[in-house]
């Protein structure tokens, strides 16, 4: 990612101490467990703004990292979340009010909400550092010894962060992001001999491209589509698919390879993008900046995408803690909308294994903290099994931690490795069906005040007896973009969606005055039936 920051040899050896400092205090006990921490939240998405700007109401997702306010149910505990503007009080009141034996206003005095009051299109660490009197007071407010920050994901402007504050960067170095791109994640899973698909490594041109596209057609010929990634995307935002029948229609198996690569080379403009609004134009255009690579498109009529979430603690052990079946969309479902907790059980142990090898080799490389590896699973028509091929790694925070660690605070249960599922106490299995996406037109104007009054009336609120319900997120994006998140939790996964088809439909049925005058067909963002 291009940031405009410049690491000196200085900055990297002062941010490799902490680094260790962390591990120090590691070794004594797990840091996230120990009661007497400050903690800097800095929800920033340091990834390339032009990818991220395609996203609706990209800017509120800095929203996603709000469960870690559950941390302060340890009484001890301060805490300090940034965010580029103001969040509403209503919203604060919300999360504090979900604590479990702590009274809100003890925990509501061990929070400091700090904002930038910048809604420009830049990482909201790159906005952090323009502002020396912001860094001074987070530096004072923060004590040695007792602090370290949390982050999404880490580049170096989170490292650079780090050194001016003297305080741990909780995340993997800005040294290893080449690891969770797609080139770095193609060579850990042949590293790790995981199946994936036939694919290139990273191209930074344009006629680099159409040679590997044009090398992967010859080496599979039956090909139906191909899938060309930017080597920097965010939830499939910067994926394209490559329609390959247009193509052999033109060009067919004997045609000479300038032949074929002429007409690849016209047919990249007819790319189906999963933005909406992208353009082969200003696609290509990233190409030589952030590298691209294209893989074969995995077919199916029983197709899946499924993921793992792994854990690296600062002195190098690897831990799976859970696994989800993602559900996606865009024109060739390649967008991240939304989870279900966990993974079918016919292949969820099986990801387990593979996450674990995944995880293993980060660790020798010296990630820490959160990675997650996002597959495909195929159903084979005949035999009923389920084939899996390794799409990528995200060495960051993603889609699929917000719910899981609302589900983990809330509960205070474990993930147990053998079985693949969650418990609360006492032995009560725990599901859920999460979602980035509830998005609709009649949604747009409801303030968090308006949501706040349904969930109440209608009793839509996690229920800390039962500890099932519905947790809210994303509640910021709902005014200006009709856009919502939700974690529901039940006992059972139907259970689970039945929370959230009750929750929707209580939103539609709010909002229904809008509907006799709204011409478009609404439909809900998330599809609950599933076989």
């Amino acid at each position: 990612m291009q940031t405009g920051v410049n690491s000196s040899q200085q900055q990297i050896e002062r941010f490799r101490e902490l680094q260790n400092q962390l591990r120090q205090r590691w070794q004594e006990a797990d840091i996230l467990e120990q009661d007497d921490n400050d903690i800097l939240v800095v929800p920033s998405f340091s990834i390339d703004q032009q990818v991220g700007q395609k996203v609706a109401g990209f800017l509120h997702y800095e929203e996603r990292l709000l469960f870690s306010l559950i941390r302060l149910r340890n009484p001890k505990t301060r805490l300090i979340y940034v965010t580029a503007q103001p969040l509403s009080p209503m919203i604060i009141d919300y999360y504090l009010q979900l604590l479990p034996g702590i009274p809100f206003s003890h925990a509501r005095d061990r929070l400091m909400l700090l904002s930038t009051y910048d809604n420009s299109f830049k990482p909201l660490t790159q906005k952090i550092l323009e502002r020396p009197r912001l860094v001074e007071r987070i530096r004072r407010a923060l004590r040695p010894g007792k602090s370290f920050i949390i982050c999404f994901n880490s580049t170096i402007l989170e490292q650079e962060l780090s050194v001016q504050l003297n305080t741990p960067l909780y995340a993997a170095s800005p040294e290893l992001l080449y690891w969770g791109s797609k080139s770095g994640s193609r060579e850990i899973f042949a590293e790790c001999g995981i199946p994936h698909p036939d694919g290139s490594p990273l191209v930074h041109t344009v006629e680099d491209l159409i040679l590997e596209i044009q090398g992967l057609w010859e080496r599979q010929p039956h090909l139906k589509r191909m899938v060309i990634k930017l080597n920097e995307g965010f939830s499939g935002e910067g994926n394209a698919v490559l329609n390959l029948k247009s193509l052999a229609d033109v060009a067919p198996d004997k045609a000479d390879a300038p032949l074929r690569m002429e007409v690849i080379e016209k047919h990249l403009e007819k790319l189906n993008f999963q933005s909406e609004d992208e353009t082969w134009k200003n696609f290509s255009r990233r190409i030589p900046e952030l590298g691209a690579i294209v893989e074969a498109f995995i077919e199916g009529e029983y197709k899946r995408s499924p993921s793992v979430q792994g854990f690296i603690s600062p002195t190098g052990e690897v831990q799976i803690i859970s696994t989800h079946d993602q559900i996606l969309g865009g024109v060739d479902e390649q967008i991240y909308q939304g989870c279900r907790f966990p993974a079918d059980g016919r292949y969820r142990l099986q990801l387990q294994e593979l996450g674990l090898k995944v995880g293993k080799a980060l660790a020798k490389k010296g990630a820490m903290e959160r990675f997650g590896v996002d597959f495909m699973a195929v159903r084979h028509p005949h035999t009923q099994q389920w084939d899996i091929q390794a799409i990528e790694i995200n060495l960051r925070k993603g889609g699929t931690t917000h719910p899981f660690m609302t589900l983990k605070l809330l509960t205070n249960g474990t993930y147990d490795y053998q079985t693949g599922l969650f418990y609360s106490q006492p032995s009560q299995e725990k599901y859920y069906i999460a979602s980035d996406n509830l998005k609709k037109p009649q949604y747009h104007g409801l303030l968090p005040d308006d949501l706040m009054d349904i969930i109440a009336s209608h009793r839509l609120h996690f229920d800390s007896s039962t500890k099932t319900g519905t947790v809210f997120h994303l509640m910021g994006a709902l005014s200006e973009f009709g856009k919502l998140g939700l974690t529901c939790i039940g006992n059972s996964l139907e259970e689970a969606e039945a929370i959230y088809q009750q929750v929707e439909s209580v939103l539609d049925e709010e909002t229904k005055p809008f509907l006799a005058s709204c011409p478009i067909n609404l439909t809900s963002s998330i599809p609950i039936n599933w076989t």
